[in-house]
């Protein structure tokens, strides 16, 4: 059975595929004869935390797919409460879909429930990783610039889930990533010793300007993510004012550069308006681009590609 949890889980060769795949999707368009192989197949959604590009990319994937789809929040099943067990839902999901999408704050809980399915799923987020979004982001890079093997990535502001995702991609396409943020904020460690044994092309300084420079695209997130609940926002927000993605920024990197960002984006604080909507900027695309990945990605869990 294969989930989509972390893609260090997942063999090179198969995550350049699914990368592959989509492009291949993107270039023949949606047809009817040619897109919908998952007719009469359902996808599961469970949300415990908000969603805005998570569920309308899976939605609208599975949908163009030809697959149907049923969504399950916390209030509105016995999921995740004291009435039910994680195991009795997970064998009782399993009979009703084809695979499930989880989005849920802990990754160890993610992992407690796959543990209980019969059919595959895939991390929408959790705390530690978002390996779905950094897809979509190789795939937008490759879009605009080409391969993004032995290309520069520079990431600025909170070592949080998305940069835990990014260092697994870096290591598995084979690019350089620059992380600038402040020692109270650095990635998580076990990721690091992970890519460090794996020789990877990784760098963590607290110099924004020296990861900025002659880099292929700048990447940020929001300086409070939904996982900051024991955090003292106003300090954190303060340590991470300098990293801000501006104009002065995006002139230390190449001409051609380009600025992504997962979204949702606190403007003003981690980017300017300038950079947000600027000519370098590609977050529309980035955005855009979940749904196309998450089309492969489903059909990859299933054993389609």
């Amino acid at each position: 059975m294969r989930n989509f949890i972390n893609l260090a889980d997942i063999d090179k060769r198969e995550l350049r595929k699914i990368i592959d795949h989509t492009k291949s999707l993107k270039e023949k368009g949606s047809t009817k004869d040619l897109n919908t192989p998952l007719t009469s197949k359902t996808l599961i959604m469970i949300f415990e935390k908000p969603s805005t590009r998570t569920r309308l990319s899976f939605e609208s994937a599975m949908q163009k797919l030809g697959g149907h789809v049923l969504v399950l929040y916390l209030k509105e099943s016995h999921y995740g409460s004291k009435d039910e067990s994680i195991y009795d839902t997970a064998k009782v999901l399993s009979q009703y879909g084809d695979i499930v999408m989880m989005r849920t704050g802990k990754h160890e809980h993610f992992l407690e429930f796959s543990k209980h399915l019969e059919i595959p799923i895939i991390n929408g987020l959790t705390n530690l990783s978002h390996p779905c979004q950094v897809m979509a982001d190789v795939l937008t890079f490759e879009e605009l610039r080409g391969p993004i093997t032995n290309k520069k990535i520079a990431w600025l502001g909170d070592g949080n889930n998305v940069v835990y995702s990014l260092i697994e991609a870096a290591t598995q396409f084979n690019f350089q990533l620059a992380i600038a943020c402040p020692k109270k904020f650095e990635p998580n460690k076990k990721v690091i010793k992970w890519a460090n044994n794996k020789k990877a092309n990784i760098f963590i300084t607290r110099d924004p300007k020296e990861v900025a420079e002659n880099a292929d695209a700048i990447m940020t997130d929001k300086p409070i993510s939904m996982g900051d609940i024991n955090v003292n926002k106003k300090q954190k927000k303060q340590l991470l004012k300098s990293y801000q993605v501006n104009k002065k920024i995006m002139k230390l990197a190449k001409k051609d550069a380009i600025f992504m960002h997962c979204l949702p984006a606190s403007r003003g604080e981690e980017v300017t308006n300038e950079v947000m909507d600027g000519k370098q900027s590609a977050v529309w695309l980035e955005a855009l681009n979940r749904m196309h990945v998450q089309k492969s990605v489903i059909q990859w869990c299933l054993k389609l590609l």
